[in-house]
């Protein structure tokens, strides 16, 4: 019996007493939150499963889109949780940060998004009962996962000419400039799965294929069955270029109309499907002319040495060293952390889209010959500064560009996903939340 009194402690609702005014004598019990689940050593409450839920409950609303039962509901955000807090340790425990200079730039952004100022935006999120504090702490956790893919994935994505040039040969839309506003459900495989359950797992795929085509709500079987990071916004990937939409889909959207939905297909990440919801654009005409930018910068990365506001007061001292005479090519060499501090900081001829759009926008903002103010990126804090401009024809170079960032991205996100995989699969997890599991 007492082997089995700590489990049972753990197991039941935590309560406290409190005593009532002294003239009654008597007493209550208050209860306060309980633990749904335990990832690693850290907790994930009842109060935050209710919270994400309901905000889950909130957005389908605006949006009009079905979601299955509660408690099929409930077990899908509190995967989703789990996840999320399996990927928050592993960047604070490798010491990612996000400060509050980062967080304020990206909210004023947001706000921007919207079309308000910082204190519009944040009056009308809490008239829609959002708390501020809760906010600016979500979007923070959003910024450091975001960070921790770049990281742990993005930055470790090769493409190789030769890859390229058999893209071009296999792929002669390369430079197609078709959108897709597309939806998906992943059934995630676990690491070495037996064939038995691949076999389940592909059965259960079509099951929920044959639902969709006899009318059920995509939306809603996403957010009940799919493991996609996507799974509660009912699946949307919303509008993609043909660039950025995974290999593995490619081919099966050409057959597809808006609407319709993709057979089942196989990926090392499980089992999809795809619904195509609408189709935009045309493809490219044969001559291209584009602004190209000849850029040069100097990278200092923010490390668990270099917070973001050292790595930003470093670039200060050096904007001011360069407006005041010093050249921007030594200083580049002596302190810039990217491969192209060799050549004075120089990046080259750069295409749209061949940046981060932080990057990109400073660099847009700037005259040939200015000097940015530090910017901010995934990368880290950057000086920006315009060499030249040139705009040309440049229809063979545009398929190559668009071609590797394609192939980029689609290894990108095949990277993450079984990334993902991996990680959850070495997460320990135990549920407490008996009614779900």
């Amino acid at each position: 019996m007492k082997t089995a009194l700590p489990r049972l402690l753990s197991t039941l609702l935590f309560s406290v007493l409190a005593a009532l005014p002294a003239v009654s004598g008597a007493a209550r019990t208050v209860l306060v939150d309980r633990i749904v689940a335990v990832v690693n050593n850290d907790a994930i409450t009842e109060s935050s499963l209710d919270e994400r839920t309901a905000q889950i409950k909130r957005q389908f609303g605006r949006q009009g889109g079905q979601l299955p039962p509660d408690e099929v509901l409930r077990k899908q955000v509190l995967e989703r949780l789990v996840v999320e807090r399996a990927q928050l340790q592993l960047a604070g425990e490798t010491g990612l940060r996000i400060d509050d200079t980062a967080l304020g730039g990206a909210i004023d952004r947001i706000a921007s998004s919207n079309k308000l100022s910082a204190a519009q935006f944040r009056a009308a999120l809490e008239k829609d009962g959002v708390d501020w504090s809760e906010f600016r702490e979500n979007i923070r956790q959003e910024m450091l996962i975001a960070r921790l893919r770049e990281r742990e994935v993005d930055s470790r994505v090769v493409v190789t000419d030769a890859e390229i040039d058999n893209f071009l040969k296999s792929s002669p839309d390369a430079a197609d400039s078709r959108e897709y506003d597309l939806s998906h459900i992943l059934l995630r495989a676990p690491e070495g799965p037996s064939p038995e359950q691949l076999n389940a797992l592909g059965q259960k795929a079509e099951g929920i294929r044959a639902r969709a085509l006899a009318g059920e709500d995509f939306a809603k079987l996403a957010a009940e069955f799919s493991n996609a990071p996507d799974a509660l916004q009912g699946g949307a990937l919303g509008w993609r270029p043909t660039s950025s939409v995974p290999a593995l889909f490619i081919e099966a959207l050409q057959g597809l109309k808006p609407g319709e939905v993709s057979p089942v297909m196989r990926s090392p990440a499980g089992f999809h499907l795809v619904k195509v919801n609408d189709v935009r654009g045309a493809k490219a005409t044969d001559v291209v002319a584009v602004q190209q930018t000849r850029v040069s910068h100097i990278l200092v990365k923010t490390t668990e040495v270099v917070s973001d506001t050292d790595a930003r007061q470093r670039l200060e001292t050096l904007r001011t060293r360069v407006l005041n005479g010093e050249d921007f090519a030594a200083l580049a060499r002596a302190n810039s952390a990217d491969l192209s501090a060799a050549k004075g900081g120089e990046i080259g001829w750069v295409y749209p889209g061949d940046t981060v759009p932080e990057f990109e926008r400073a660099m847009d903002a700037l005259k040939v010959g200015e000097l940015s103010a530090p910017v901010k990126s995934p990368f880290g804090w950057h000086l920006v500064r315009v060499e030249e401009r040139r705009t040309q024809d440049v229809s063979e170079e545009r398929k190559r560009a668009v071609a590797r960032n394609t192939l980029r991205q689609r290894k990108a996100d095949e990277a993450y996903e079984d990334w993902l995989r991996q990680l959850r699969d070495a997460t320990f997890v135990d549920y407490r939340l008996e009614e779900l599991y």
